[in-house]
């Protein structure tokens, strides 16, 4: 089919501005943009976006019709996403179009912890081991199966470690199943709960790219977590060069080939451990909290544009052109509550070059809800990203930033329902 110069890109459920707007500038200045999500673009989304239709993205029908419709007015492309929940949904949509796209069963395996594990054994990629639990009574010989305490009880098929909890005793079993089990309930493509061995060591990703068939490791991000037993991410770094790539980079590939990827960008995570790299997951996206815009301060390299060349059959450009860090750290309240008031150091922003951005993720009046009630999309009050010559300033330049950013709430009197 002929492609005008600039094609148009369909984009499902292109998410808030103030985590994914990077992504969707990024495709804009080579491609037009249309969009299907259940609102009308914000003022924000709306420069970037040549037309939209609103649907249910849940809804099958009520999608693929969408799509048809775009179509019917536009010369699209390809079509594409970054929303985790949307991964199969848009591959179904772009099989309906004709569009490139992973198959929908490639994307059920990435979407599926389960059939992952089950997809690395095989391949001999190295993973955790894991077991399927649907009660709090095989969550204990589970346990045992894989090792023993501690262990990792997570949903099959969330993500953002929404019901994901430590457990190191076995009298901790019967209050962090049901955390877990609420968490399953809110997947759509499994309700499943898994018991994983715990991987000890520190958390990479590995950012990569899929084209032809060729997965290319691009970037490796280093993170920070809070504390357990939730797997809450607190922070990111990434730096041009990171030696750990070397390493952790074809563990990555690996875990890609192994689930069948055959287009597009990944985030795969990854745990350094005492044996080893080790896969926790793959997640067949572009990352989220705003690592795609690091690995564009570090290196040059912009994900979400290799995405959309991807889609659109087009070889994806992965020349570095900027040898840097960036850094990138989340606030989180003390307590759960309602926001009274945000703060940012005045004049900080202004007179800070190295500062890319000062986000604030919530409004006053805002309820802010923490774990185990709660999760990181209802308790995060803001952000920031800044960039430096080397990781380790990166890291210095973030915190003295994220000193600068404060929130005030008035703690619940009792545990708030998650917003």
């Amino acid at each position: 089919m002929f492609l005008p110069s600039r094609p148009t890109v369909l984009i499902t459920m292109p998410g808030d501005f103030s985590y994914r707007g990077f992504c969707l500038q990024q495709v804009a200045a080579a491609y037009d943009v249309v969009v299907i999500d259940s609102a009308p673009p914000t003022a924000e989304h709306a420069p970037y976006v040549a037309d939209f239709e609103i649907a249910d993205p849940y809804d099958e029908q009520s999608l693929l019709a969408a799509g048809r419709a775009l179509a019917d007015r536009h010369a699209l492309g390809g079509v594409m996403t970054w929303t985790e929940w949307m991964l199969v949904p848009t591959a179904r949509l772009a099989e309906h179009l004709g569009l490139p796209s992973n198959t929908t069963e490639v994307m059920l395996a990435c979407r599926n912890k389960a059939t992952a594990r089950t997809a690395f054994t095989r391949a001999g990629v190295p993973s955790a081991a894991s077991m399927k639990a649907a009660t709090l009574l095989e969550a204990g010989p589970a346990t045992h199966a894989v090792g023993g305490f501690p262990v990792v009880i997570k949903p099959a098929a969330h993500a953002a470690s929404v019901g994901a909890i430590y457990v190191d005793r076995g009298e901790d079993l019967p209050g962090a199943f049901p955390f877990a089990t609420a968490g399953a309930a809110l997947a759509r493509e499994s309700t499943e709960v898994l018991v994983e061995e715990y991987l000890d060591g520190p958390e990479v990703s590995v950012e990569t790219v899929t084209f032809a068939g060729a997965t290319i490791p691009v970037a490796v991000t280093r993170k920070t977590l809070g504390s357990l037993p939730y797997f809450e991410e607190t922070g990111h770094l990434v730096a041009a060069g990171d030696p750990l790539l070397a390493e952790a980079g074809p563990v990555a590939v690996a875990a890609v080939r192994a689930l069948g990827v055959e287009c597009g960008v990944c985030h795969t995570e990854i745990r350094h451990t005492s044996r080893g790299p080790r896969v926790i997951e793959v997640n067949a996206r572009l990352a989220g909290d705003m690592i795609g815009r690091l690995v564009e301060l570090a290196t040059g390299i912009q994900l979400a544009r290799a995405a959309a060349d991807i889609a659109c059959r087009r070889a994806p450009d992965l020349t570095p052109t900027r040898h840097q860090a960036a850094s990138v750290r989340i606030h989180y309240p003390q307590v759960s509550g309602t926001v009274t008031s945000r703060h940012l150091t005045r004049g900080f922003a202004a007179g800070t070059p190295w500062l890319d951005r000062a986000t604030w993720l919530c409004e006053d009046g805002d309820r802010l809800v923490l774990p185990p009630e709660g999760s990181s999309f209802t308790a995060r009050a803001g952000l920031v990203v800044v960039t430096a010559p080397t990781a380790a300033l990166a890291a210095r330049r973030a915190e003295r930033a994220f000193g600068h950013m404060s929130v005030d709430v008035a703690p619940a009197t009792e545990p708030l329902p998650a917003a």
